[in-house]
């Protein structure tokens, strides 16, 4: 999953430090749904981070939490070291994770919830088997796992997305916007069960994947 591009728009860079607009658009959302949710004193594990926004904006909103940035572009990770120097320290420094690749948790501690957005539509589908089978590693009985981005609901998918598959699908034809039923089938396959779901704006939603 290395070699395959990061993202899908234009990034302005100050530095190593880049500015991701979807990530800026997304984060008043997330923030609202999200903070409620996070236990007191969580240490996080982010998967695919990206510019490191969001786990800054998160550390910035809840004081309390200490944030693990990850991403398999180095790029991304200089970006997250940076963005973690207006938050104290509560941002550690990033990691080199590749969900795709074997065992990749092998090394990590225990974490008291998961994030990951905007991933596994532009990124090969047994991403989203390695996320389950990793999250079931490093998270405790009863702790989260949340995913947040574009899904195929049956009926009730959104023309736009039926449209960002297709487009998705032209530029490389392992990426698409997931059906939520098959994503559902493979994180129950590894013990985590679907617990919340929220409709979010531009016809994206937040899950909640619960370990049992």
């Amino acid at each position: 999953m290395s070699n395959t591009p990061k993202h899908l728009e234009e990034r302005k860079k100050t530095g190593v430090r880049e500015y991701s607009p979807t990530a800026e658009r997304n984060t008043p959302p997330l923030l609202d749904v999200l903070t409620p949710l996070w236990p007191k004193n969580a240490h996080i594990l982010e998967v695919a981070s990206g510019t490191g926004q969001h786990a800054a904006a998160f550390c910035t909103a809840r004081p309390d939490i200490s944030w693990q940035p990850s991403d398999p572009h180095l790029a991304a990770r200089e970006s997250q070291d940076d963005w973690g120097q207006d938050v104290q320290g509560r941002m550690k420094p990033a990691l080199e994770i590749d969900v795709t690749a074997d065992k990749w948790w092998r090394k990590l501690q225990e974490y008291d919830a998961m994030f990951c957005a905007n991933m596994i539509h532009i990124a090969p589908p047994e991403s989203v088997e390695g996320l389950a089978a990793g999250a079931a590693k490093v998270l405790p009985t009863g702790a989260s796992l949340y995913l947040y981005g574009p899904f195929q609901e049956g009926a009730e998918t959104a023309e736009s997305n039926l449209t960002f598959d297709e487009s998705l699908k032209c530029r490389n034809p392992d990426w698409g916007v997931r059906h939520l039923s098959d994503v559902k089938h493979i994180f129950a396959t590894y013990g985590l069960k679907l617990s919340k779901r929220v409709v979010m704006p531009k016809e994206n939603r937040l899950l909640a994947f619960k370990r049992s």
